[in-house]
């Protein structure tokens, strides 16, 4: 999205400099969506602003500094700190600005009440893999953000992997799925992984195998579009390996164990919400 000739460039701003920031920033450049000298990021010392400043990026201990320079600004700080942010940077808000929080637990009637009438907010709710531009990412938009807004926000987060709009009700379960999911894969692979070395395989190669296993599967879901049942049928065949490892995991009450972990996530997620 680089700006036509003549055209003023984007510009786009980032209040708080934490992980989940960098990984955004870093995948709307490297995307060519923003240049990084058109980046302003804040925080209040230099401990995360040296990895924007890495990629070329402007940085400043001022928060309201990024709103007079950015019209399009994430806020990207703690939840706890971030009503304190809006009340601080309220001042220079204008009816120019989109502002974009990445708070978890932080709902949009928060943001509004805070923010000067009729601002321009919405909510997204990223996961970890935006470090590596294979994130998925939901967003729900305020009273005031219109079409436009939403579709301008969705278009540059594709950078970071797959961006869709949902109702404000559903970001809390993408925390519970897309959020902790992360950490409930990263146990599904250890756990098969230990599997195989329980069965003599070395753990490097194990590991591998099974990190492998999981890319080239959810490769194959994305791009066939297909259900994740087909692709489990198309695997088992009668009598087989497959199916006998089904019935075990069964036995072990997996289906049940990961719906829970999903519930009890988005459910920790919403009473943060009402705190």
């Amino acid at each position: 999205m680089a700006a036509a000739e003549g055209a003023v460039p984007l510009q786009v701003g980032f209040v708080g400099a934490g992980r989940m920031a960098e990984a955004i920033a870093r995948g709307l450049i490297r995307a060519g969506k923003v240049e990084a000298r058109n980046v302003v990021a804040s925080a209040p010392t230099n401990r995360n602003l040296c990895h924007f400043q890495a990629l070329g990026c402007r940085t400043t201990h001022a928060n309201q500094e990024v709103l007079q320079s950015c019209f399009l600004v994430f806020l990207a700080t703690k939840p706890h700190v971030l009503p304190a942010v809006l009340v601080e940077v309220a001042p220079v808000v204008t009816a120019e600005h989109i502002l974009v929080s990445v708070a978890g637990g932080v709902p949009l009637s928060t943001l509004e009440e805070l923010l000067p009438p009729s601002t321009r907010v919405l909510r997204i709710s990223p996961n970890l893999p935006c470090v590596v531009q294979e994130g998925a990412v939901v967003m729900a938009r305020g009273r005031w953000a219109s079409n436009s807004e939403a579709k301008l926000l969705q278009t540059l987060l594709a950078a970071c992997g797959w961006c869709e709009e949902v109702p404000e009700a559903y970001v809390d379960i993408h925390t519970g799925l897309g959020g902790s999911g992360v950490a409930f894969v990263c146990a599904f692979s250890e756990a098969l992984a230990e599997g195989a070395i329980k069965m003599g395989m070395p753990s490097d190669l194990a590991y591998r195998i099974a990190i492998q296993t999981l890319l080239g599967t959810a490769k194959l879901l994305l791009q066939d579009g297909r259900h994740p049942a087909q692709l489990r049928m198309d695997v088992c065949t009668p009598g087989g390996t497959t199916i006998h490892g089904l019935h075990a995991l069964e036995q072990g009450g997996l289906r049940a164990a990961a719906m829970s972990a999903v519930e009890a996530a988005t459910s920790r997620a919403k009473e943060l919400t009402r705190k």
